[in-house]
């Protein structure tokens, strides 16, 4: 069967949406208009030894769509792009 599309609607937090189990085999749309300006964090682990900045340790989805993709990052915590991730992840979006 094809995949499932699903939404999103929050403002922030797609690195979290996209390392979600519960979207696994999914496509999410991602209604806010503007997503990837704060980038993507490191593989940074907390001191429980929990990834900081993810729900897991890889993107759970099939695909992922942007309405207006931002290719440049402006954030503190920033280590590479959202298209560098998913890219790395070999996510289509």
């Amino acid at each position: 069967p094809p995949p499932e599309v699903v939404s999103n609607t929050g403002m922030v937090g797609y690195p979290e949406s996209l390392t979600d189990p519960s979207y696994a085999g999914q496509i999410l749309v991602i209604t806010f208009p503007l997503v990837g300006n704060y980038g993507v964090a490191a593989d940074e682990k907390d001191e429980l030894g929990l990834l900081r900045y993810f729900e897991s340790d890889r993107i759970h989805l099939k695909a992922v769509v942007i309405s207006d993709y931002s290719f440049v990052s402006s954030h503190y915590t920033a280590e590479r792009t959202l298209g560098e991730w998913l890219k790395e992840q070999r996510i289509p979006g």
